[in-house]
């Protein structure tokens, strides 16, 4: 039932809300093509330093992001969505801002954990739109959010790898701007949609990131298949890591094409996940579909370690689309295996891992990028990082298959 205190933010909560998610993306797919050029130029670094330095800056990224979504998500049920909201964006536009003129590279890190704070603000727009959507329609509202996740993570490396040609500071300074629009939009348009008879005190133990994790548990099954996940996430969390540092070492790439490869991967992603996830499920069945993702994704990074052209990046890309329904369809096979009231549990566990995965797989594949690369490895190649990947997902896939005959 909608109070008729709820009922004006209906007017202006879904265009807002989406707005600032895909700003939430873009902003994480802006640094992407640009972050090498400004670690180096920042630090007076060779490409081999600033990926390693990279990997540490995405580190505290992700793990700011990963402590402070649940006590996001709780401040908001005490405080009301609109507070934590405003914050969240107008500390993005803070980070942005962090970037465009940092002197140092401490600098840019202290902004990347300001983004990694701010970018918990998912779960507040997620609750905003609860709280403004009848149940009946909170699933179409939610695939919007979907959507603006997509169209962000398209835009953002196009968008920065264009900026970038102007230098690698500029697409921070357009980002400030955008923020800074989107935040006045709140301030002046956008009511609380949570009335205070509905808020309640903070539950400082739902706080815990690593409680989510409980879950997993307390199911015949998930366990296995969690790991399975967990360790396919990490593996690819090779692509984000070194993929602006791998296509300048090996290519030559500029910052607009390394923009342009990426957002190319948005596209083809969208489209598997989009278009095909369900018909492959029902002809293949959701196992078959994600064992069949491992193994190519195994054959597709050595395809792109051995790779000599653009032409062979982009094939190796598109049929990359496939190993993406990797994700999707081990979660499905989770959804299955717990009740309907632990779905949610669920959800944020699968959170968790995604976070933690992120975290660590980034951290890990950046160094290997860095010391293959360094002057002094005993075998000096761009690529080290991709076949250790390669070996990974073979990993996760004997995880799943067994996992499945448990």
């Amino acid at each position: 039932m909608n109070s008729p205190q709820i009922a004006p933010a209906k007017r202006h909560a879904t265009a807002f809300v989406l707005i600032a998610v895909f700003l939430d993306m873009v902003g994480f797919g802006l640094i992407i093509p640009v972050l090498p050029s400004l670690i180096a130029q920042v630090g007076h670094l060779d490409l081999a330093q600033a990926s390693r330095i990279g990997g540490w800056m995405f580190a505290a990224f992700s793990l700011a992001q990963f402590l402070f979504a649940p006590l996001m998500g709780n401040l908001s049920d005490r405080f009301g969505r609109r507070p934590l909201l405003l914050l969240a964006i107008g500390g993005l536009g803070v980070d942005y801002l962090f970037h465009a003129f940092a002197p140092t590279v401490f600098w840019l890190f202290v902004g990347r954990i300001i983004a990694g704070v701010c970018g918990a603000s998912y779960v507040i727009a997620n609750a905003y739109l609860a709280d403004v959507t009848p149940p009946a329609e909170r699933a179409r509202a939610f695939g919007l959010i979907g959507a603006a996740f997509g169209f962000g993570f398209i835009a953002g490396p196009a968008l920065g790898g264009f900026l970038g040609e102007l230098g690698p500071r500029v697409p921070f300074l357009v980002a400030a701007a955008l923020s800074g629009l989107n935040l006045l939009y709140g301030i002046f348009v956008l009511p609380e949609s949570l009335p205070p008879a509905l808020r309640r005190p903070v539950n400082w133990r739902a706080c815990n990131p690593l409680g989510t994790l409980a879950v997993f548990r307390q199911y015949p099954g998930v366990l296995p298949m969690g790991a399975a996940l967990g360790v396919y996430l990490f593996a690819s969390a090779v692509y984000p890591a070194i993929w602006p540092f791998w296509g300048m070492a090996k290519f030559g790439w500029s910052e607009g094409l390394v923009g342009l490869t990426l957002a190319g991967y948005g596209v083809v992603a969208a489209l598997f996940q989009g278009g095909l996830a369900g018909p492959l499920a029902r002809i293949l069945g959701e196992a078959r579909v994600a064992g069949i993702g491992l193994v190519l994704g195994a054959v597709l990074a050595v395809a792109l370690g051995l790779s000599n052209s653009l032409a062979m990046v982009l094939i190796v890309l598109v049929v990359t689309g496939i190993e993406g329904l990797v994700q999707p369809m081990i979660s499905s096979l989770m959804s299955n295996a717990v009740p309907e009231d632990a779905q949610g549990a669920l959800q944020g566990g699968i959170s968790a891992v995604m976070n933690l995965a992120m975290l660590l797989g980034t951290l890990f594949f950046t160094q290997i990028f860095g010391i293959f690369l360094a002057e002094n490895a005993p075998v000096r190649t761009p690529d080290m990082a991709f076949y250790v990947a390669a070996i990974i997902l073979l990993g996760a896939w004997a995880l799943f298959w067994r996992a499945r005959k448990l």
